[in-house]
C-alpha cells in the first residue's frame, strides 16, 4: 500500500504525526525513572509508569494494525494476538512471578508472616478478572451504546447492533473457553492442566482463523497515516515501534505493579482493587478507544469484533500462561492458589462471560442488552456499597448468579441458537461464512 494525495488528505498527517510524537513522549518519564533507578513517591511513579505503559500500548496497537499490510492471515493473527494482550501480560505476569517466589520462601500464605499486604497469589488474578469484565462490561456496551446514539443523531432508530456471520468463530471458542472457565471457582488452584487446556484452545482458535482468505484490513488514525508510507518506510516504522512500545512495557511493568501496591498501602486504598481496576484501564485503554472509534464511524462489526477477539485472547491466553509463570518462580509444579475471594472473582467473570455468549450467540446485541451488559458490571458495586460488613462478597455472587440466569434464559428461549453459532464457529467453510449466506 503506497501513499497518495487523497489518502494523506483523509488521514490529516500532521494530526497523525502529533499524536505518534505525544505517545512517544508520554513514555520519556516512566522510561526515565527506570533507566536511572530513581525512587519518588509510589502514588507518583504509578502515574509516570502507568502513563508510559498506556502510551506504549497505543504505540502497538496503531503498529499491530499497520503490519497487517504486510504479513500473512496466520502470522498476522498470531502476532496481533500476543500483542493485543501484552500489557495484560507485562502486570499480570509479574504478580504471578512474585507469586511463585513468594510460595517458595513464604509457603501458601506468598507473603511474608505478619504483613498486611495484598497476596501476590491473590493479585496475580486480580489484574486478570478486572481486564475480561471491563472488556464486556463497558467495552461491548460502550460500541452499542455509541452507534445507537451516533444513529439516533442522524434521525435513525435502529436499536440492534449486528455482526457478521464470519465473527461466530471468534464466539464458537470463547463459549467454549467460557464453557471450562465455570470449573475454575470450583478449584483451589488453577493448575497447570488448566493453562494447557486454555493454551491449547487459543492455539486452535488460531489455527482455525489462520485459514481465512487475507482481507484489506481497515485501518483509522495514525494507523492509516502508517499505511500510506512505501512499503519499505512503512515496514521499518512498524518494526521500529513495535520493539520500542515492547521494550517500554517490559521495562516499567514491574515497577508499575510495585508502584500500584506501594500507592495502596500509603493511601490505605485496597491494594486489590487498585490492580483489579486501574492497571487494566491501563493496558484496555487503546482497545477501547479504538473500538469506540470504530462505533463513533458507525463500522459496529469491526468495533464489536475486535473486542470480541481480544476477550477470546484473553481468556484463553492470558489466563493460561498464569500457572505456568507460577510454576515457574515456584520451582514446583503446583498451581496458581485460588483463595475464597478470588473463587468469587473468578465465578462473576465466568458468569458474564455466559450472560455475553448467550446474548451475541444469534450475531447480535440490541440496546436493551448492551445496558443490561453495563448495568450488571457496576452492580457489583453499588451492592458492595451497600452490604453489611460481614457479608462482604456476598454481592459477587448475587451478580454472578444473575449473570447465569439471564444467560440460561436466553439459551433456553432460543434453544438453536447456539448449536449453531458452533457449527458455524468449528465446521462452516470461511468461504461461506464470508459470504453470508445461511
Amino acid at each position: 500500500m503506497t501513499s497518495t494525495a487523497e489518502d494523506l488528505r483523509d488521514v490529516h498527517p500532521a494530526r497523525q504525526r502529533m499524536s505518534l510524537a505525544l505517545a512517544v513522549v508520554a513514555t520519556v518519564p516512566g522510561v526515565a525513572l527506570r533507566l536511572t533507578s530513581t525512587s519518588l513517591d509510589h502514588g507518583v511513579e504509578a502515574v509516570l509508569f502507568g502513563a508510559a505503559i498506556v502510551a506504549a500500548a497505543f504505540l502497538l496497537s496503531w503498529a499491530a494494525e499497520t503490519a497487517q499490510l504486510d504479513i500473512s492471515a496466520g502470522l498476522a493473527i498470531a502476532v496481533l494476538a500476543f500483542i493485543a494482550v501484552l500489557p495484560e501480560y507485562a502486570v499480570d505476569l509479574v504478580f504471578s512471578w512474585k507469586a511463585g517466589h513468594g510460595v517458595q520462601h513464604f509457603g501458601t500464605a506468598c507473603r511474608p508472616p505478619g504483613s498486611t499486604d495484598a497476596s501476590p497469589c491473590s493479585l496475580a488474578l486480580a489484574n486478570m478478572t478486572g481486564a475480561n469484565r471491563l472488556l464486556i462490561g463497558i467495552g461491548w456496551s460502550m460500541v452499542v451504546l455509541v452507534a445507537w446514539w451516533r444513529l439516533r443523531r442522524r434521525g435513525r432508530v435502529e436499536r440492534v447492533v449486528h455482526l457478521e456471520r464470519s465473527h461466530s468463530i471468534e464466539l464458537a471458542f470463547l463459549a467454549v473457553a467460557t464453557a471450562y472457565s465455570l470449573t475454575l471457582p470450583l478449584r483451589r488452584t488453577i493448575t497447570l492442566l488448566d493453562g494447557a487446556l486454555l493454551v491449547a484452545v487459543f492455539a486452535a482458535y488460531t489455527v482455525r482463523v489462520s485459514r481465512a482468505p487475507a482481507e484489506e484490513p481497515h485501518l483509522v488514525g495514525p494507523a492509516r497515516y502508517l499505511g500510506t508510507f512505501a512499503d519499505g518506510g512503512r515496514r521499518a516504522a512498524v518494526a521500529c515501534l513495535l520493539a520500542f512500545s515492547a521494550a517500554v512495557i517490559l521495562l516499567c511493568a514491574e515497577r508499575f505493579a510495585d508502584a500500584l501496591v506501594g500507592a495502596g498501602a500509603e493511601l490505605g486504598v485496597s491494594q486489590f482493587l487498585l490492580v483489579q481496576w486501574l492497571a487494566p484501564l491501563a493496558s484496555e485503554a487503546p482497545e477501547l478507544l479504538v473500538a469506540g472509534l470504530y462505533a463513533w464511524r458507525l463500522n459496529t462489526n469491526a468495533g464489536l469484533g475486535t473486542l470480541v477477539s481480544a476477550k477470546v485472547n484473553q481468556w484463553t491466553l492470558l489466563v493460561g500462561t498464569l500457572p505456568l509463570v507460577f510454576a515457574l518462580a515456584s520451582g514446583t509444579h503446583h498451581g496458581l492458589p485460588i483463595d475464597a475471594a478470588q473463587r468469587e472473582e473468578l465465578l462473576l467473570t465466568a458468569a458474564q462471560s455466559v450472560f455475553a455468549v448467550a446474548i451475541l450467540a444469534n450475531l447480535s446485541i440490541s440496546v436493551r442488552e448492551a445496558w443490561l451488559l453495563f448495568g450488571l458490571f457496576w452492580a457489583q458495586f453499588v451492592l458492595g456499597a451497600v452490604m453489611p460488613a460481614g457479608a462482604h462478597g456476598t454481592e459477587r455472587v448475587i451478580v454472578s448468579i444473575v449473570y447465569v440466569g439471564l444467560g440460561g434464559a436466553v439459551l433456553l428461549r432460543d434453544r438453536a441458537r447456539l448449536g449453531r453459532l458452533l457449527r458455524d464457529g468449528f465446521r462452516v467453510p470461511h468461504q461461506v461464512l464470508r459470504s453470508g449466506t445461511p
